[in-house]
């Protein structure tokens, strides 16, 4: 049940990445990390329809994590990559390779592998306020880290740290979102006089405006690799501190582990030199632009009237 639910979660991720990329890919490109990006944002329809795939997909991660621990409900979020790769190229029509379909295959396949050896159980000691505090403190300080990068380097370069960046205050939306339901459990009339709703909101908010710029600095496969796999590998860390989940690290399981973690460093590095990511066209005042692609022997319509567009009109900032 929370598996099932997890993957469905990961598809609404993915649905909602695509429609926020489209939302904010002509943004100036000085609007990264700034009000002006969600402002710009705002007045794009179709941005309101990804906040509401994140919504569908933190309810159903919500009910998964009811049901499941968070070292076992987090790592199927690689799914959403997978889920990715077929939006892209069934509906965006984009040209997917083996890079691609590797890729995607090895991250996903890596963590999934892992999973189902190290065998995730426990995750049943309620955290104190202590190791809340340290958790808090040392994901706050990673993603400040990885944000701080995301001003640096290449385009998707840019894109994956500011992806790191919010992939691990989402991780930690997981952690209190698994908290906020056992709350919720107990009744209602105490659930707002905890800090945790708070905090939850606040990750929340503050992860989402990263992803953001993530979409905006760079290739959606850049900021979707990186965001899927950071997200549960710190997952499966924070959930061994705080709720004591446990891993089987038996003889013949830990070799099985560490080629199942080196899958995935090497399912992301394929991805990360891919055409859609590595070989993106550099434009600092456009960037490159989810649109659909013609099929082969049509004309692409919305190339002809860009090229209309540019004809009769002279080009501008913004």
């Amino acid at each position: 049940m929370a598996s099932l639910l997890a993957v469905l979660a990961s598809f609404a991720n993915a649905l909602s990445a695509v429609f926020q990329r489209i939302g904010v890919q002509n943004a100036p490109a000085d609007a990264a990390m700034s009000l002006a990006l969600v402002r710009y944002a705002l007045r794009h329809a179709i941005w309101f329809l990804g906040v509401a795939m994140i919504l569908v997909g933190f309810l159903l991660q919500a009910v998964a994590l009811r049901f499941g621990n968070l070292t076992s409900v987090q790592p199927l979020v690689t799914t959403e990559l997978l889920f990715l790769v077929l939006i892209l190229g069934a509906w965006f029509h984009y040209p997917l390779g083996v890079r691609e379909w590797g890729g995607s295959a090895a991250a996903a396949g890596g963590l999934a592998t892992f999973l189902a050896v190290a065998a995730p159980g426990g995750g049943d000691v309620v955290p104190t306020f202590r190791t809340w505090t340290v958790t808090i403190v040392a994901v706050c300080g990673a993603a400040g880290a990885c944000a701080a990068l995301g001003f640096t380097g290449p385009r998707w370069f840019r894109a994956a740290m500011f992806g790191a960046s919010g992939a691990v205050l989402f991780a930690l939306s997981a952690a209190l979102t698994k908290q906020f339901t056992t709350l919720v459990t107990e009744g209602w009339d105490h659930v707002f006089t905890s800090w945790v709703p708070y905090a939850l909101v606040a990750s929340g908010v503050v992860g989402l405006f990263l992803i953001q710029s993530s979409f905006h600095a760079g290739p959606i496969t850049a900021s979707q690799a990186t965001l899927t796999i950071v997200d549960p590998l710190v997952s499966v860390i924070i959930g061994i501190y705080l709720f004591h989940d446990r891993l089987a690290t038996g003889a013949w399981r830990v070799p099985v582990e560490l080629a199942a973690g080196a899958a995935v460093v090497g399912g992301v590095l394929l991805l990360s030199t891919s055409p859609l990511v590595a070989g993106a066209a550099d434009h600092p005042d456009r960037g490159d632009q989810l649109v659909r692609q013609a099929r082969p022997g049509r004309p692409d319509p919305e190339a002809q009237g860009a090229d209309t567009t540019e004809r009769s009109a002279p080009s501008s900032s913004g």
